[in-house]
């Protein structure tokens, strides 16, 4: 079986966002497991209307052609790592729009999450694990959260990200929870998907 593929999704499209520094950031560390591939989802390059489809993927095929190639790309990964900005106590709207464009995509695979903000963008994190497991994700317990002190240091370029100690250790822990569940689950999967086309025969 081929190693599971991780997405590193960006989530804020605002021009002046803090979003790329700790997406490049927790990219890199994934990049350094062995056990995965990884690949940045930036949402500036998935211009996505507000929702406005008849129903959810899951119940009717989306007609908006981007949301289509949305769902395409979403399927071809085996867990995700969200950035979460946090705006007045929740996830941007960019995000949270771009989850509910897709449906049965998401379904048992792993979800992470690298938030900041005022209180390291925990409440915008709790927000995003509640869509996930409605969405039949596996949200894992290891998180980061770039505290705002953190925040504004590297913010104003007094230090980067991976001088912190402690966000280094969460970010490990992130990324190694992703990877067995995006293992495990990708292997679980593919057996169903096998016991499913024993049954049709």
């Amino acid at each position: 079986m081929s190693k599971p593929k991780i997405a590193i999704v960006v989530g804020s499209t605002r021009a002046a966002r803090f979003a790329d520094v700790p997406a490049q950031w927790i990219a890199k560390i994934a990049k350094s497991h062995a056990d995965i591939d990884v690949e940045i989802v930036d949402l500036r390059d998935w211009p996505l209307p507000f929702f406005d489809e008849v129903a959810s993927s899951a119940w009717a095929p989306s007609q908006n052609e981007v949301a289509q190639r949305w769902q395409k790309k979403v399927a071809e990964f085996d867990g995700f790592i969200f950035t979460a900005a946090e705006y007045n106590h929740g996830p941007t709207a960019v995000l949270k729009n771009a989850i509910d464009y897709a449906a049965n995509e998401w379904n048992k695979k792993p979800a992470g999450f690298v938030g900041y903000g005022s209180v390291g963008g925990s409440r915008a994190v709790e927000h995003l694990r509640l869509a996930a497991v409605e969405l039949q994700m596996a949200p894992v317990k290891s998180a980061v959260h770039i505290a705002w002190g953190d925040f504004l240091a590297v913010r104003q370029g007094e230090k980067k990200l991976e001088d912190i100690e402690h966000l280094n250790q969460a970010a490990t822990a992130l990324v190694n929870d992703v990877a067995w569940w995006a293992r495990v689950l990708k292997a679980a999967r593919a057996a169903d998907a096998i016991a499913g086309e024993a049954q049709a025969a």
